[in-house]
């Protein structure tokens, strides 16, 4: 889990916070954007990641969005602390286009005075380290933009949660030279903004788009103060729960750094008396609801149960929550903008709004703007929030007639037509579908008598890059082919579930299709040829036909059982009657007096 993320030393490897030689900017030419797919979810992983190829030939890395950071890094083959994560390092002997980034006046050096450094530690006690280097930078396959050219971090150290998490890096969108997005405006190829808009609750991924794109209609904007921070600053004014305001002075957000919205941090942070108002105000609504401890007994988690599983009703229960910018503008928040499920009691949430220690500063993070596309139009000093369902973003844009902004003599904007984005975003599961399996076909060039031997060893493999638990993966098939082996595997619900979870699948199915299952060299190289979705459960034999089985046995029994009783009894009934020989003598027996009494006189 990300916590605030504040560099300890904002001047570290900053040229500046910004330009406004940017604003100035008037190129009549056009420029694409970079239409990119988000994966992961803030429960499972605490974050949202996007795919960056770096190199030539290119390597694919999964770097957490992070507006909050100004540089985009990823481990370095050479790293001395480096964690495990998702992708093979980044080796720049291997790239025939990399150049190291060689000291100069503008940029922090290394020891040697030989090479430019950059040093990012967090407020959550992580940090990275290493050197600065140039190389092409490409963008996925949904991109319009051509790969370019770009300055990055080759990690040497990283610690805390960096060094733990699954994700390979940071792709850095603050403002900075070497943010990528200051980078990509610098050399003309978008205009100065981008947009991030991530999934709900139960979806997870999303999409972002590098470059700019009219807004949709019903967008709510707030002004953005380039110059009050290095972060993306608004103008939080007010905050209503179920339409009433809570008693505070807007002073109250514009407290250090203002009030911040962070993509990287995973929850929401309020300075102490506005948390304590809106915390209050929660409960007084939820009076009737049992508040209980948390998921982890190390927090003080804010907790209520009962309330059922079906996120679309939780607005049924939860209070309204607005937040008001300056000019009057007002974002209404859903309930999965503040709250988060508990872990391990079905039906219950928890607030994802807590108190920023004594940190005056207002912290928004990414479950914030959960379902909300979110539009950092850094050319206009403003970010616009338009509530939507992430995961049908292409198709929701192009329902709401959003067109490109043509070039004008204020400003320039891409020239992207909706009609040429996908009608849905990448792995997207329909609602109401359910995913009972997963089934995909990997071929490897591994003689099937080699690889028999080693099918464990690569069935745990293969549930540890999907990140699932080994029970989860089955082998459906394994036959021998021309030049290897092909095998057919079926990912299935944790048990005792009957289905997956629609992130928990969109998560699976992303790394399935875009082939992030790395293997050891043993296995040779392998390809992914086919992959699909199960409706059904994927039960044994026994699952599916369990109840007529049961029902059979207990006829057998009661049926059994019967006849045993029946033949009992009749046995009984025959042992009963004594035998007696035809004109055997029967004793006479003597009859008592019935009724009266005679009495006898001397």
């Amino acid at each position: 889990m990300f916590l605030p993320l504040f560099h300890s030393n904002p001047n570290s490897t900053r040229l500046s916070y910004g330009k406004s030689r940017r604003h100035l900017q008037k190129l009549d030419t056009h420029r694409s954007n970079a239409r990119m797919a988000l994966h992961d979810d803030l429960l499972s992983n605490g974050y949202y990641t996007t795919r960056l190829w770096i190199g030539s030939p290119p390597h694919k890395f999964a770097l957490i969005v992070d507006t909050g950071s100004t540089v985009t890094y990823v481990p370095c083959s050479t790293c001395e602390q480096c964690g495990k994560h998702q992708d093979p390092r980044f080796d720049p002997d291997s790239s025939s286009t990399y150049e190291p980034m060689k000291c100069n006046n503008e940029c922090t050096c290394d020891d040697a005075k030989k090479q430019c450094i950059y040093e990012r530690q967090y407020a959550e006690m992580s940090s990275s380290s290493g050197v600065l280097g140039k190389d092409i930078i490409s963008f996925g396959n949904q991109s319009e933009l051509s790969p370019q050219r770009a300055t990055f971090g080759c990690e040497k150290l990283e610690t805390g949660d960096l060094y733990t998490q699954r994700a390979d890096g940071i792709m850095g969108l603050g403002r900075g030279d070497l943010s990528l997005v200051d980078q990509l405006v610098d050399q003309g190829v978008i205009s100065d903004s981008f947009s991030l808009c991530y999934g709900g609750m139960d979806t997870g991924g999303g999409a972002m788009i590098l470059g700019g794109i009219s807004p949709p209609s019903g967008t709510v904007f707030a002004y953005s103060d380039p110059v009050r921070s290095p972060y993306y600053n608004i103008e939080l004014k007010e905050l209503h729960v179920a339409g009433k305001r809570l008693p505070l002075s807007p002073s109250v957000f514009d407290g250090k750094h203002g009030t911040v919205l962070d993509s990287g941090t995973t929850y929401a942070y309020l300075p102490e008396a506005a948390f304590l108002a809106f915390k209050d105000a929660i409960i007084k609504e939820l009076h009737s609801f049992k508040k209980i401890r948390g998921p982890d007994p190390s927090y003080n988690d804010i907790c209520f149960s009962g309330v059922g599983s079906d996120v679309s009703k939780l607005s049924e229960t939860f209070p309204s929550v607005e937040m008001v910018f300056g000019k009057g503008h007002k974002l209404s928040l859903s309930p999965e903008n503040y709250l988060f499920r508990h872990s391990k009691v079905r039906g219950a949430y928890c607030l994802g709004i807590f108190q920023n220690g004594k940190d005056p500063t207002t912290l928004l993070g990414a479950i914030i703007v959960r379902n909300t596309f979110v539009t950092y139009d850094r050319e206009h000093a403003k970010i616009g929030f338009w509530k939507t369902n992430c995961s049908d973003l292409w198709a929701r844009l192009h329902d709401s007639d959003v067109s490109p902004s043509a070039p004008d003599n204020s400003h320039s904007s891409p020239d992207v037509s909706p009609s040429s984005a996908p009608t849905v975003s990448p792995y997207h599961i329909s609602p109401g579908s359910k995913v009972g399996s997963i089934i995909f076909y990997m071929s490897l060039n591994v003689k099937y008598y080699k690889l028999e031997p080693h099918i464990v060893e690569l069935t745990h493999l293969i549930a540890m890059e999907l990140n699932v638990d080994s029970s989860q993966v089955n082998l459906l098939d394994f036959t021998a082919e021309a030049n290897g082996s092909l095998t057919i595997w079926s990912i299935t619900p944790p048990k005792p579930a009957e289905y997956m979870s629609k992130a928990a699948a969109s998560n699976i199915i992303a790394r399935i299709a875009e082939d992030e299952i790395h293997l050891p060299k043993i296995f040779g190289k392998h390809r992914i040829s086919n992959w699909y979705i199960v409706s059904d459960p994927n039960r044994t034999w026994w699952q599916n036909h369990k109840v007529m089985v049961v029902i059979f046995v207990l006829l057998l029994v009661f049926g059994f059982s019967g006849f045993v009783v029946w033949w009992l009894q009749r046995y009984k009934r025959q042992v009963s009657i004594p035998y007696k020989p035809v004109d055997s003598a029967v004793p006479e027996q003597e009859l008592q007096p019935f009724g009266f009494q005679t009495n006898y006189t001397a």
